[in-house]
């Protein structure tokens, strides 16, 4: 029984490897992406509040 070890080209293993790379990068991408919707929307509601307060205090004087 011969064990065939070192059956794939260099070309290959370089596909392999160039499409893992691809695809961490894919993964990198949608987590920024993703990091930065929180960030978002506590802005938006900040500004949210910060209008309702003023509107309120307009309305008050």
């Amino acid at each position: 029984m011969t064990l065939d070890r070192g059956d794939l080209d260099v070309e290959t293993l370089l596909k392999i490897v160039l499409v893992l790379i691809a695809v961490l990068l894919v993964i990198e991408i949608f987590s920024a992406v993703l990091g930065l919707i929180p960030g978002i929307i506590r802005t938006i509601v900040m500004l949210v509040i910060a209008l309702l307060i003023v509107l309120w205090l307009l309305d008050s004087i």
